[in-house]
């Protein structure tokens, strides 16, 4: 059953997706893969959790907006609107609504289902690893944000300050993500991914 809708799901998320360079529609497509495998392995729902990947950013503010923590409720609200309209069935709302707002890490809503654990764990773990990297760069990059700290580039004698310095937000927020982890899934690819991003950063301070 859910195969049938999947193509309205793809068609109404790519013309929602704002023109945010790291929350873009091959954003939503990567949280849709990873959420299958995810509800593979830890046998969840996946007539919630497949809406609830592909719509979880079908509104998104800017990331420098001061009601970012908004964005997953008012995508919560659309997609259920959304779904109304092409009649998905209703027993499914509840639970896709609030996989979609708790999946937000600036929202700070603890997943209250598996399913939600799941479509959080997708949206996280592609915060990490290569695509994490990448993602991060292009975020900062569209706020002007300086890659280091001359000084001091990794942190090692001041507190991290990731709104001047796109390494610093690794220490802030990247590395931690790991930690938030909640399907047992997640938490071994969050840590291979981890892993890569604190070899990116060896890397980098060999060069620099």
């Amino acid at each position: 059953m859910i195969e049938k809708y999947e193509h309205e799901f793809l068609v109404f998320a790519k013309k929602e997706m704002t023109n945010d360079p790291a929350h873009d529609i091959n954003h939503v497509l990567r949280v849709v893969k990873t959420a299958k495998a995810l509800c593979q392995h830890e046998n969840a729902n996946l007539h919630v959790v497949l809406p609830a990947a592909y719509l979880h950013d079908c509104f998104s503010f800017p990331k420098n907006h001061p009601e970012r923590a908004q964005s997953s409720k008012i995508s919560a609200d659309k997609a259920i609107e959304f779904l109304t309209l092409i009649a998905y069935p209703t027993i499914y709302f509840d639970d896709i609504h609030h996989a979609i707002i708790a999946h937000s890490y600036s929202a700070n809503v603890k997943p209250r289902t598996l399913e939600a654990k799941i479509v959080q764990d997708a949206d996280r773990l592609d915060s990490l690893g290569a695509i994490g990297i990448t993602r991060c760069l292009q975020v900062s990059a569209s706020l002007g944000t300086a890659l280091y700290n001359n000084a001091d580039p990794f942190c090692k004698q001041r507190l991290p300050d990731d709104r001047n310095n796109t390494v610093d937000h690794f220490y802030v927020k990247l590395f931690n993500l790991v930690d938030t982890m909640n399907t047992e899934s997640a938490k071994i690819e969050g840590q291979q991914r981890t892993k890569f991003m604190h070899e990116y950063l060896e890397q980098l301070e060999a060069e620099i």
